[in-house]
């Protein structure tokens, strides 16, 4: 992944790197291929698309009179600017990625383990049952019960079978978790859906 974008000026100095769903330090990005594939999508989107768009408008804005009070420039190197600053972000993403099938055939021995990928039943301390996929930090879909593996109730499903009681260590307390199921099958991501003239849009709101 090139690693050609940097801050444009000075001024970028204030703006805040895109910090969203933090890694463990030294971690991969476990993702699945779905997820994968949706940031690569959103990066030639930006890199090919989205960035000339707005490229050109700056320029066009720039020979329109004095940048101090021209609105439509300071709106376009704004929006130029977070466009950079989410390519580096995904560019550290996709270095790091490690894109993991949970459909491929695994070994017998572990393919009744929770591990990235799973889909897991578990039942709560109060009786209620719930069913949660493991998936990677850009990927949580909470509307899917897709939930990132490195979040609370993943790392402590991690490595159970269906039996096992496990522990989950939340601000609220510690409870008792049972493993029900556990299984390992195709799972859906949305694709990535690019926002057709951002520049135009965001400029009448």
């Amino acid at each position: 992944m090139s690693k050609a974008f940097t801050k444009e000026n000075d001024q970028d100095d204030d703006e805040p790197e895109d910090t969203a769903s933090p890694l463990p330090a030294g971690s991969k990005n476990y993702i699945t291929p779905g997820g994968h594939q949706r940031l690569k999508d959103e990066f030639q989107y930006l890199l090919k698309k989205d960035r000339p768009a707005v490229t050109a408008a700056v320029s066009w804005a720039a020979k329109n009179g004095d940048r101090s009070e021209n609105a439509d420039y300071q709106y376009g190197k704004k929006r130029l600017r977070e466009i950079d600053r989410r390519l580096r972000f995904l560019t550290k993403r996709l270095d790091i990625a490690e894109a993991v099938d949970p459909a491929a055939p695994r070994d017998k021995e572990m393919a009744d383990q929770v591990f990235f990928g799973a889909t897991v039943t578990y039942a709560r301390s109060n009786g209620d049952e719930n069913t949660i996929t493991i998936v990677g930090v850009d990927e949580i879909d909470l509307a899917r019960n897709q939930i990132s593996w490195i979040s609370p109730l993943a790392r402590a499903l991690m490595k159970a079978r269906a039996g096992d009681t496990v522990l989950l260590r939340a601000p609220s307390g510690v409870e008792e978790l049972d493993v029900i199921d556990v299984r390992y099958v195709r799972i859906d991501v949305e694709p990535f859906v690019p926002t057709e003239a951002v520049f135009a849009q965001d400029k009448t709101t």
